[in-house]
């Protein structure tokens, strides 16, 4: 298992050598720099903890600017653990680029998905509408809450109107398609979770079965 933190820059496509065309992410991943080493002894857990992309000092907590003093470095913008590594193949502020993955391997892109405001239960669940006839009066409505017999009350999880989307989300299974540790950009195929600029957490896939 690896990971890095990066920044979804936007979508372009690629040719391969047989002439398809792909559709790719890019994604930048300035060198992050190891913050701390979770271990099992003293944690509980293995991880190492990454920090991506400089922040003022000003606009970071006194937490903050000692934690990243402690790895020699100035407070970061997005901090994420990465569980699975071994922590003994690192050490605290030490830079981890973009060639730790090669072409053709798998990899989770987790982001924070785009918010999408308030949506009805249509659009957020998917439920159908009622009638259209003019006289139905029942077009795009939620329908029946009271569905527990005995209860006088909404069961909790009921699929109703309200915020939809800005959660995490993780696509599992995306191909590297291109490396290039000078620009430190990935070219991952196919769509990632979140708006232009939006920061990722990119990592070995835990599922792929080569």
């Amino acid at each position: 298992m690896k990971g890095i933190l990066g920044r979804k820059i936007g979508m372009t496509q690629i040719f391969t050598a047989e002439g398809a065309v792909v559709p790719v992410t890019v994604v930048e991943a300035t060198p992050n720099v190891v913050l701390q080493k979770k271990e099992k002894d003293r944690d509980g857990y293995e991880a190492i903890q990454l920090g991506y992309l400089d922040k003022k000092e000003k606009a970071a907590n006194k937490p903050e600017i000692g934690h990243a003093k402690k790895a020699g470095t100035t407070p970061k913008r997005f901090v994420r653990e990465i569980r699975g590594v071994n922590p003994a193949d690192y050490e605290v502020g030490q830079e981890v680029k973009v060639d730790i993955f090669t072409e053709g391997e798998y990899v989770d892109v987790t982001g924070i998905s785009k918010g999408k405001g308030t949506a009805g239960a249509i659009k957020r669940w998917g439920h159908s509408r009622g009638p259209m006839a003019h006289g139905s009066k029942y077009h795009r409505g939620n329908g029946s809450l009271a569905v527990m017999r005995d209860a006088n009350r909404v069961p909790k999880g009921k699929k109703m109107h309200g915020r939809m989307g800005y959660e995490t989300v993780t696509v599992q299974n995306l191909q590297v398609m291109k490396v290039d540790p000078e620009r430190n950009v990935l070219l991952i195929k196919g769509s990632v979770p979140g708006p232009r600029n939006g920061f990722l957490k990119i990592r070995s896939a835990v599922k792929r079965v080569n």
